[in-house]
């Protein structure tokens, strides 16, 4: 059952690294350049369109002002002709103007939509492939749910960041830039006021905002909590219903859903407050500019602004200024409200992008291996490399100092020479185990469970590399041969079968993904799969879903164990593999995989003592120590702890 809780650094209140938005932003840049600069360019264009109209008005403000003013407050028939000649030109350009914008919002709308959509893409591609080159530990140490959940719901906070958060921000940004500027040419007294405004909203966001992005960050781990325990409930289902635990499972996804719930509750009620704050902070400061700037009017205090200075006449200030000013005001305090509506947004986006990068930056599986398995061939006596697939293969290993290359056959030969390895430090699992399997021998492991059995395999695939000693393959330091060579000459069938969504032949398949039919079946037959899947609705291409849910353990065994056979290695691994297997059908499968032995190095772990009684040599394991070796007899006639075993007198648990 899960008990996760959210770690000591959620609790404690971490904040969010603003440096995942500089990140965020960077990709966008290397996967869209000239689209992102484009849809920049349209948002800068259209923003500062829309903070002219309150030039426009001041202009026209002041046509009117200045009308009155020389006809004495008189209406007269001359205000046609102004307006005609002097405030139809201005309303025709920012007509067009407007026009101008419209067409520029909807070029980047569009562009957006496939920026946005192929930056998930991409995303999900680089993590995927960053993914595939994790260490076996990053899995073993974190939970499926958790991890799955970095590809739904921290992928789709990017999309509200890249499509909605991102363009209001810069959009917004412009226009109070914009405004800032244009406040600061009409008038300093005014725009002072408004910056004090700014001041207060500034604070209010450090606060609300800080505490939204705190739990935020929370609320994006609870969820992968939350995913990580409904689908450890799905996978144990069968588990659940037979020790009627489905109350206290309840509970404990109540006790998960409760504090994602609760994070969600404070993350979005800290967001939801901040608008209608800034709102009204803006409308307070709108009352007082209209309130100051009467004032002004009424004392005829000179107006300072950069347009009076550069123009040198300082005049008492006017409804010109005032009027459009207030309209500035709440175009500002409007824009400023935009902003700190989308701390929502980029709060959570940059929670999921945090994790994400956590993701994208763990340490990947080191490979510093140049020896490499080619197709070889004999020519005079000589192995040389070849295109051809001959069924030889050999280990071609560059020698840096003198710039040569020899070949080394494939043979299997495994010596593993005082070798130590722990899990966790201080922890140890394996102590001064030396292991020596040549070409074609059997070597089998019994002990205990956590003996370090399955361990070994571990470190004979590289799926973690050793502390101490050496492991040796064909003579050669295995940290020498690249991880994927090295793997590809070994055939491993572990005791959780592991099938994916596809076909029987797909799966027989994936053990050599360049097998044809004919190989594949082959390679059931070996097994002795091929008289079930013979009976199976569709023969070999009926589909299997749910890690083959619609066949029994045996049968999902026997594929696994038929894909390891199509992939023909030199050296075998076999960790359990008959332990799901009926009797009657391991009698079956036995042969098989005698066939399957023939010629190769085999490794085979078993609980039932009489699938390793033919094994050339026989390792006894006890606490990560090899206690007794030597074949079936002679540890017979040792009568030491495998023949305990053997006779039942001592249980391997």
């Amino acid at each position: 059952m899960s008990n996760q809780k959210l770690p000591k650094g959620m609790n404690t209140g971490k904040k969010i690294n603003v440096k995942s938005l500089g990140r965020v932003i960077k990709l966008l840049f290397s996967f869209y350049p000239k689209l992102v600069t484009i849809t920049g360019i349209c948002i800068l264009v259209s923003s500062v369109v829309s903070s002219i109209p309150a030039v426009f008005l001041q202009k026209v403000i002041a046509i009117i002002d200045n009308y009155f003013k020389q006809n004495k407050g008189n209406l007269g028939d001359g205000i046609w002709l102004v307006a005609k000649k002097e405030i139809v030109p201005l309303l025709i350009i920012l007509a067009s103007m407007y026009v101008i914008s419209i067409i520029l919002m909807t070029v980047y709308s569009l562009l957006l939509a496939k920026i946005t959509q192929g930056f998930l893409s991409k995303m999900r591609q680089k993590m995927f492939g960053i993914m595939q080159n994790l260490p076996i530990k990053y899995f073993d140490t974190n939970k499926h749910g958790d991890i799955m959940s970095h590809y739904t719901n921290d992928i789709d906070t990017l999309r509200q960041l890249v499509s909605q958060a991102l363009p209001h921000l810069l959009q917004s940004g412009i226009i109070v830039i914009s405004v800032l500027f244009i406040m600061l040419w009409y008038s300093f007294w005014m725009t002072i006021l408004v910056i004090f405004g700014v001041f207060a909203m500034l604070f209010v966001s450090k606060k609300i905002g800080g505490g939204s992005a705190k739990y935020f960050i929370r609320q994006q781990k609870s969820v992968g909590i939350t995913e990580g325990y409904i689908q450890e409930m799905m996978n144990g289902q069968k588990v659940v219903k037979v020790f009627n635990h489905e109350e206290k499972s309840k509970k404990e996804f109540d006790r998960v859903n409760e504090e994602l719930f609760n994070d969600g509750f404070r993350a979005n009620a800290f967001a939801n407050s901040l608008g209608p704050i800034i709102m009204n902070i803006g409308n307070i400061l709108y009352v007082f500019c209209a309130i100051l700037g009467g004032i002004l009017m009424f004392v005829k205090v000179p107006n300072v602004g950069i347009s009076t200075i550069v123009a040198g006449t300082f005049v008492p200030i006017s409804i010109s200024i005032v009027v459009p000013f207030l309209n500035m005001t709440k175009q500002f305090t409007g824009n400023l409200n935009q902003l700190s509506q989308q701390i929502n947004s980029v709060a959570m986006a940059l929670a999921g992008a945090e994790r994400i990068f956590e993701l994208m930056d763990t340490k990947t599986e080191e490979d510093n291996g140049y020896v490499t398995l080619v197709n070889a061939k004999e020519v005079d006596g000589k192995i040389v490399e070849t295109d051809e697939r001959t069924g030889k293969w050999a280990w071609k290993h560059p020698h840096q100092a003198d710039g040569t290359v020899s070949y080394t056959p494939l043979a299997g030969d495994v010596v593993m020479s005082d070798v130590d390895f722990s899990y966790v430090e201080g922890k140890q699992v394996l102590s001064n185990v030396s292991i020596y399997a040549k070409p074609g021998q059997k070597v089998a492991f019994v002990g205990a469970t956590g003996a370090g059995k399955t361990t070994i395999t571990n470190l004979i695939n590289r799926f973690y590399d050793i502390e101490d000693g050496k492991i040796r393959y064909d003579g050669i330091n295995i940290n020498k041969i690249k991880k994927s060579d090295l793997r590809r000459s070994l055939g491993i069938v572990l005791q959780d079968t592991n099938l994916f969504t596809g076909t029987v032949m797909d799966n027989i398949r994936y053990g050599r993904l360049d097998a044809t039919d004919d190989e594949c079946i082959e390679a059931a037959r070996l097994a002795g799969a091929d008289s079930f899947i013979k009976r199976l609705p569709d023969g070999y291409e009926t589909m299997l879903n749910n890690n083959g849910a619609n066949l029994s353990q045996g049968q999902r065994q026997l594929i696994s164990i038929a894909r390891a056979a199509v992939a023909n290695p030199p050296v075998m691994i076999l960790d359990e593999a008959t332990s799901s297997i009926d009797t009657r059908t391991e009698a079956i499968v036995q042969r098989g995989m005698d066939k399957l032995m023939e010629g190769r190095t085999v490794f085979v772990i078993a609980h039932r003592l009489s699938t390793v009684k033919n094994s050339d040599v026989i390792m006894v394991l006890d606490k990560g120590r090899i206690i007794e070796r030597g074949s079936h007899d002679d540890l017979i006639a040792q009568k030491g702890t495998y023949y305990q075993l053997y006779t039942g007198a001592f249980e391997l648990e």
